[in-house]
């Protein structure tokens, strides 16, 4: 049967059996209505009129209106006659009363009408209660078949109510349960169902559905296993060493690279948890102590040094989460980590030999350029001889380019010492006035040539420091140097000195200069890194050793910039 018949018979039989109820209901309303109505209408009015008539009895000979009143009632309980020896009553009434009003003080003719009035109302009561059980009858029947009728009602819609919803949900309950399984790829699934209704049809394209996947499914196995097994040769041969989790931490996959480096086996690695191989290697351990703990502070320029083969070997860490959406949903879920370990070990060696390069090349070039120093010296003395004036321009012009020279390899000596861990910090004590006086002193032949004045804020509270002087001294110099070459003449540069706290001092310098692009600022401390559009010449090294050096010391350095507002560079160091 189809569903749409089962619903229709289901709610039709309901409103059938509605009707059949109302209309018993009714009907016995009805008939007990009618059973009322007949002892209102016949006995009750006789009942009155007899009291009425009692009433006017009594009052006869008194009032003058008693006649006429007694006379009226015996009138309408003649038009009112409907029960057997009724009449009679009422007749001997009549025939006792005509005789009264010739014979008022007759007292036997008052007795007598007083017995034919109470013969009358036992015929009525008689009567009434005749009718009341009568009525009583009709109700008893009503409510026995109103009763055996809701019940079979009841019965009725109790099954219908059990199995009509059952036969539609369970159908559609157990297609739900079989999608659910198609959806986990489990294309065995089946439903049955042996009826030719609307869930029949779906079943059999359900189950046509299934197979067809089934199928496909079958043949691509194959291919899919191929598939893996050169994505897992593929990842086998790779130079990095990746190691693949799951969701739950689980190791899925594991090249030989990792293998050698971690000196584990296949079997003591793959399918096990990696918290739990952490136990016994110290290396894995290392590798997911972001995984472990997520909040942990990240280094990212940390490279991981690892012995391979009685070898020294860098290597970079990444780790990288894994996110797919599921077929049909939008929103995507985390399925697994891989962690990749690049070898870098050819290119720390190269940056080593090109550090090692720079220092020893920058440290021959300072005796030359020292030579060239005492030489000009000579020159420039009149002891030796006067030169002319375009000598004298040209001695100028070869002690600013020596000077530079000198700056520039004082800069890559930095450098080199720097990465080479060579550079050492001298902490000590120094008066921070002494310091700045310095710092203008040197600065102010510079500052003078483009007539810029520079100004200095010292909080007085401050007064002795520890500290490395000279790379302080350095970083702020370099600063200030850097200021006065890019303010506009005769402008005004700043050396602000304040107490952040009884733990910290902040050194600003502020110039009046063109400013320095948003874009560009995140890229200032970048080493050789230079402005687009700059004309001064410089080499990009002097504010990335400035970083170096205080953060060597457990500062911070910073800059903000606005453009035509000039620039504010600003170090914090600890105090002690």
């Amino acid at each position: 049967m189809k569903i749409k018949t089962k619903l229709n018979a289901g709610v039709g039989l309901l409103f059938f059996m509605i009707i059949v109820l109302s209309t018993l209901g009714g009907w016995f309303i009805y008939q007990l209505k009618k059973d009322t109505q007949n002892i209102l209408a016949a006995n009750y009015n006789t009942l009155q009129y007899s009291r009425n008539m009692l009433l006017s009895l009594e009052e006869i000979g008194k009032e003058p209106f008693a006649l006429s009143e007694f006379q009226k009632n015996l009138d309408l309980q003649r038009q009112n006659i409907t029960e057997s020896g009724e009449k009679e009553a009422t007749q001997n009434i009549h025939e006792h009363f005509s005789e009264l009003q010739n014979d008022q003080g007759n007292y036997s003719l008052h007795s007598a009408i007083r017995k034919d009035i109470a013969e009358l109302m036992q015929l009525n009561m008689n009567a009434i209660q005749i009718k009341s059980g009568i009525a009583n009858t009709t109700a008893q029947n009503a409510i026995a078949v109103i009763s055996i009728a809701g019940t079979l009602c009841f019965l009725i819609a109790f099954i219908l109510m059990v199995n009509l919803p059952a036969n539609i949900s369970n159908p559609i309950r157990e297609l739900t349960s079989s999608i659910h399984q198609i959806a986990n790829q489990n294309y065995r699934q089946r439903v049955q169902f042996e009826s030719n209704s609307e869930f029949g049809e779906l079943a059999r394209s359900f189950n046509t559905m299934a197979e067809k996947l089934q199928e496909y499914s079958e043949s691509r196995i194959d291919k899919i296993l191929k598939g893996k097994k050169r994505i897992e040769t593929l990842i086998d041969n790779m130079h990095d060493a990746v190691i693949g989790i799951d969701e739950n931490r689980k190791v899925l996959f594991v090249n030989d690279e990792a293998l050698k480096i971690s000196g584990l086996k296949k079997e003591n690695f793959v399918g096990k948890l990696i918290q739990d191989v952490a136990v016994s290697n110290d290396l894995v351990r290392d590798l997911i102590k972001e995984i472990i703990n997520p909040d942990a502070e990240k280094n990212p320029a940390e490279l991981l040094k690892i012995f391979v083969e009685g070898k020294e070997n860098y290597f970079e860490k990444e780790i990288l989460d894994i996110k797919v959406i599921p077929t049909g949903e939008k929103e995507s879920s985390f399925i697994g980590q891989v962690i990749m370990l690049r070898n870098i070990t050819p290119f720390k060696e190269l940056d080593l030999a090109k550090t090692r390069f720079i220092g020893t090349v920058s440290h021959e070039f300072k005796t030359p350029i020292s030579s060239i120093q005492m030489g000009l010296q000579l020159l420039e003395n009149e002891k030796i001889g006067s030169l002319n004036e375009e000598q004298q321009k040209l001695i100028r012009g070869i002690d600013d380019d020596t000077l530079r020279l000198l700056k520039i390899t004082g800069e890559l000596l930095n450098i080199a010492q720097l990465e080479t861990g060579v550079s050492q910090l001298n902490i000590r004590p120094f008066k921070i006035n002494g310091m700045i006086e310095e710092v203008i002193k040197t600065n102010k032949s510079a500052a003078d040539k483009r007539q810029i004045f520079i100004h200095t804020d010292v909080d007085s509270t401050l007064d002795v420091m520890n500290a490395d002087q000279e790379k302080t001294l350095w970083v702020l110099n370099n600063i200030v140097s850097n200021a006065i070459r890019y303010s506009y003449e005769q402008s005004k540069v700043i050396i602000k000195v304040e107490r952040l706290n009884s733990e910290h001092v902040k050194f600003s310098v502020t110039d009046r200069g063109l400013g320095i692009e948003e874009q560009y600022l995140k890229h200032i401390f970048t080493r050789y890194f230079r402005v687009p559009g700059t004309k001064t010449e410089g080499t990009g090294l002097g504010l990335s050793i400035s970083k170096e050096f205080i953060e060597a010391q457990g500062g911070s350095i910073s800059v903000e910039s606005e453009i035509g507002n000039g620039s504010i560079f600003s170090f914090i160091l600890k105090i002690n």
